[in-house]
């Protein structure tokens, strides 16, 4: 099978890539740039098998991600999982922000996997069959001071999935998301140590979660384990909400 993982060069993307591939499925990665951390990724998945390609691209962009597509399709001839990971944060007060500031969240954040979805579900249509999975946040669900466009952006992708998880249920296409809480990766590295420990003092498992975790769970989302599961959002926070 053939997966699909944007912003796939570090933290949570990059985990799901290799999860995938050292099962043998074939990977397309994608990052807006084609720095050092995607190719890095690649040449980690290539140790493990040949069947994978990187393709930079600003998903936020119909023009990159139908560019991105196109690739895919010319080397694998289609995509039986789209995982739409890539995102951004943005932490402060609304009223300081600027209209470009909450546009460029939405854009990442939303139009991404807009696009994504749009140009994946052709092939799956015709296949009759197909997994999307949609990487959120757990500020989707409730909410967060000073992350209030982010959670907006997050909240939309949630209601996205349940919709278009009952659009296409009929056609054999399976959506589902992830609301992650607070997960250990390069997003969260603009917290000091004492706002991290803050945060991890509130969560039940007293921890933050690992993107290896994140992986796995979007391996059995792609399997047949969850055959009959669309239209959810799971929220893995360590017990935090």
């Amino acid at each position: 099978m053939t997966v699909l993982i944007t912003g796939s060069s570090r933290g949570i993307g990059r985990a799901i890539a290799l999860t995938f591939c050292r099962q043998g499925h074939q990977i397309v990665l994608n990052g807006l740039h084609n720095g050092g951390a995607l190719e890095d990724t690649l040449r980690e998945c290539l140790a493990i098998q040949p069947s994978v390609m990187a393709v930079p691209a600003d998903v936020s962009r119909h023009e990159e991600a139908k560019r991105l597509f196109e690739e895919a399709y010319s080397r694998f001839g289609g995509i039986d999982v789209l995982v739409n990971n890539a995102g951004i944060a943005h932490m402060g007060l609304f009223g300081d922000m600027k209209p470009g500031d909450w546009e460029r969240i939405m854009a990442v954040n939303t139009y991404s996997v807009f696009n994504c979805c749009h140009l994946a579900i052709p092939h799956m249509l015709k296949r009759k069959n197909g997994v999307i999975i949609n990487i959120s946040s757990i500020w989707g669900v409730s909410g967060a001071s000073c992350e209030a466009v982010y959670s907006a952006s997050k909240g939309a992708v949630n209601t996205f999935t349940k919709a278009l998880g009952k659009e296409l249920a009929p056609s054999g296409i399976r959506v589902n998301g992830i609301a992650c809480g607070m997960i250990d990766t390069d997003m969260n590295g603009g917290l000091s140590p004492e706002e991290k420990k803050a945060f991890v003092d509130d969560i039940p498992a007293m921890r933050m979660g690992a993107p290896e975790e994140i992986a796995r769970l979007c391996l059995f989302l792609a399997g047949d384990g969850a055959s009959y599961m669309t239209g959810q959002t799971l929220i893995v926070d360590g017990g935090f909400l």
